[in-house]
């Protein structure tokens, strides 16, 4: 199945497991931009392979990683889950009665920005599931990883931009080329935004529609009598 991962986490009554993984958003706490003397994070849907959110900013803490999510909620209108009473709850240390699944499930390493009491409060409070990969094992967060790796690769110019402002804009320019032009090979070959909304298939779909198509009308213009001229 396309865009699975190692663990499950809840989703609503009567889904599919293709629905379930849609619930599903890694993070790595940062990179860095050393020459703007900035650090990004990223938030990304592990199946669509759509970048969410960037925040760009000269701190690595919790703070940086919540309004990370809080911009993803927002930007994938999840908004809703963002429970400021329970929130509350839970950072006083209290923790509410029931028994009800996580809605989304966080897969990322184990920075201290995702381990700190002050993040796992506030995930919990967004309905917000964690798992954490094996230390020194990159690999457990391929998506995100590979995220990072081709926008550096492919706009080396980040690292040589000096103002943080510069820097934001320019990351906000590629997380749209990144979502809605560039085709990806990890969603056969559509783009983030194409397999986010729901186009994806119908397009690949038409892909192989339209090859098959074409090998047909080889094949029957190859099969067609020659006629050798004198």
């Amino acid at each position: 199945m396309r865009g699975d991962v190692l663990v499950r986490c809840g989703g609503r009554a009567g889904e599919t497991d293709r629905q379930r993984c849609r619930h599903r958003a890694p993070v790595r706490p940062t990179t860095h931009f050393t020459t703007a003397k900035r650090c990004a994070v990223a938030v990304l849907d592990v199946v669509s392979r759509y970048w969410l959110s960037p925040v760009v900013s000269a701190e690595e803490s919790s703070t940086q990683v919540e309004v990370a999510f809080t911009r993803a909620l927002c930007a994938d209108g999840k908004d809703h889950l963002l429970d400021g009473d329970l929130l509350d709850e839970l950072r006083s240390g209290i923790v509410p009665d029931g028994d009800e699944l996580p809605v989304l499930l966080a897969l990322s390493d184990n920075g201290p920005q995702m381990t700190s009491k002050s993040t796992k409060a506030f995930l919990a409070g967004a309905r917000i599931a964690t798992h954490f990969g094996r230390p020194a094992t990159p690999n457990d967060q391929a998506w995100i990883e590979s995220l990072f790796g081709h926008v550096k690769t492919e706009h080396p110019h980040l690292e040589k931009i000096r103002d943080p402002g510069e820097l934001e804009a320019e990351l906000d320019r590629i997380r749209s080329f990144y979502n809605t032009i560039r085709l990806h090979q990890g969603v056969g070959y559509v783009t983030p935004d194409d397999e986010h909304t729901g186009r994806g298939e119908a397009i690949r779909a038409a892909r192989r529609a339209g090859l098959q198509r074409a090998h047909e009308a080889r094949l029957a213009a190859r099969r067609q009598p020659r006629q050798d001229h004198p």
